[in-house]
């Protein structure tokens, strides 16, 4: 993924941020066994256990002999993203036909060293770690081996612990751009407010009050 440097996350709590008040939903993305044929690609919900992501998938998923194979697979997760126009992205003075359109988004990849689990007491933890997480008001039975609901259901599912070996975190939202053109894409993203817009909005005007002018926030040195 390609960061620029007015692109990339301010420090770790950031992108930390970003997740934390998002659905922890993405694309566990894995090499192909046949090289010859495209990466495989899961849609799934996924739990951040202190170093790890935790996700459990249906055991006739075919994706489990590219996962068993790979040494390292990728978690994309995409959010407050939007089309802006060429006309709001004029320079000062020229046409609006002559901007040149983009696209503001953030994303996260989690690369990770993915282990299958399948022992019933490891599935166990996954499931009762991703119902803590996606369900923290409760209303759902004990997760237990040998009982309840679940018990009778765990040999149809795998576990997925991903260990996080590095994360890619990009916020793209024109930082580069003058202050000025910032904050009247602000007030288009507002006025439009269609799909994610107030989102990206949001996303824009927070980078903005930390950011300020890209190139003097990038002469003044930072303690990150």
């Amino acid at each position: 993924m390609l960061i620029h440097p007015w692109d990339a996350s301010l420090d770790t709590a950031e992108w930390q941020e970003w997740l934390a008040h998002t659905d922890r939903f993405g694309m566990v993305v894995v090499n192909n066994v046949d090289p010859a044929q495209a990466p495989v690609v899961v849609p799934t919900h996924f739990t951040v256990a202190g170093e790890d992501l935790l996700v459990h998938l249906a055991r006739p998923n075919p994706v489990w002999p590219h996962l068993e194979s790979a040494t390292e697979v990728r978690v994309a997760v995409i959010g407050d993203y939007a089309y802006i126009p060429t006309y709001w992205r004029a320079k000062a003075g020229g046409p609006d036909e002559d901007g040149v359109p983009t696209s503001y988004y953030t994303a996260l990849q989690f690369v990770c060293r993915p282990t299958v689990v399948d022992d019933p007491e490891g599935k166990v933890e996954i499931l009762t770690a991703q119902l803590g997480d996606m369900q923290p008001e409760g209303g759902y039975a004990t997760v237990a081996v040998d009982d309840g609901p679940y018990g009778r259901m765990l040999p149809g599912i795998r576990g997925l612990r991903l260990a996080v070996v590095r994360v890619e975190a990009k916020f793209k939202y024109d930082d580069h751009n003058p202050v000025e053109h910032r904050r009247r894409v602000i007030g288009n993203l507002e006025e439009r407010d269609h799909g994610l817009d107030t989102g990206a909005a949001a996303q824009q005007r927070r980078r903005l009050a930390a950011i300020g002018e890209w190139k003097t926030f990038r002469e003044t040195p930072k303690l990150r």
